[in-house]
């Protein structure tokens, strides 16, 4: 593995994995906590729509994903909380028209679009100085907002009316972290892609709920995992010339699985029956 590391792409490779882990674990976790993972999808499916702005207005498809992600988190929080419209409803909507869009978009491009698969499966071998720079500013943006509304945050997920009681903003905070959200969807799509980034923002976070019983350490030991599946899980494609994206997944599905017969077998384990503890602070 030491010999792999005179290359400059593997290199950028694991500093990518590293960087993305941290915004994994954090927002993994708060969503896996809110039960909104399948909102997730539907940011990351919508964001596609700005990958096929980018190519046609040649700009950075990145830049062009993020302000699809973040308006489609705004038009989902807005339709769910402002309107009688069940929020799976809004999902599916957005989801398939951001789909729709960019593949739209991609057409009325000129020429062809070499590294789209990048964006729907991933390439994290493939991530450059550039994008490790905007990974770095979206994990300080990321750290920063859930740093600051923590509390109010901690709140949202397990006791809504309690927050709403207390007086803060439900709608706004629940925005914000739908944006938040949004941005993570951004800085892992190099990793593993639109089409797997629900599995990479779930699957640490709902292995540490079951040995944790706090949000911070749910997040920490998310952070963790995430590290491990993608260090991992690019070992072996390197090795095996294997999809990175693919096989970091499936490493992780597979942690899943034996961390599960672990907890049922290991008499006074922590967490619920459901397999999913309960943070409290």
């Amino acid at each position: 593995m030491i010999e792999i590391l005179r290359y400059e792409f593997v290199r950028n490779a694991l500093f990518a994995g590293m960087l993305s882990s941290i915004a994994c674990g954090i927002i993994g976790s708060i969503v896996v906590s809110k039960r909104i993972v399948s909102i997730c999808g539907g940011i990351a499916h919508a964001s596609f729509g700005g990958v096929g702005l980018g190519y046609l207005l040649r700009i950075n498809p990145s830049w062009g994903a993020l302000l699809f992600g973040v308006l489609a988190s705004l038009g989902i929080g807005g339709i769910s909380k402002k309107t009688k419209h069940p929020e799976d409803t809004s999902i599916a909507i957005l989801w398939a028209v951001g789909m729709s869009l960019g593949i739209f978009f991609v057409g009325l491009s000129k020429g062809y679009a070499p590294d789209l698969f990048t964006y729907l499966f991933g390439n994290i071998l493939a991530v450059s100085r550039g994008d490790l720079f905007s990974i770095i500013l979206l994990d300080v943006m990321i750290g920063a907002g859930v740093f600051l509304f923590y509390k109010e945050i901690l709140a949202l997920c397990f006791d809504e009316e309690f927050t709403r009681v207390r007086g803060i903003g439900v709608f706004s905070l629940y925005l914000f972290m739908l944006v938040l959200v949004s941005l993570t969807v951004v800085v892992i799509m190099k990793i593993v892609g639109i089409v797997l980034v629900i599995a990479l923002l779930s699957v640490p976070a709902a292995i540490s709920s079951k040995f944790t019983h706090t949000l911070k350490a749910m997040m920490a030991g998310s952070i963790i995992l995430s590290m491990s599946f993608i260090v991992g899980g690019l070992a072996i494609s390197y090795f095996l010339d294997l999809p990175s994206g693919a096989t970091i997944i499936l490493i992780s599905a597979g942690a899943f699985l034996v961390a599960e017969l672990l907890r049922r077998f290991v008499r006074g384990g922590i967490g619920p029956e459901n397999g999913t503890s309960a943070p409290i602070r």
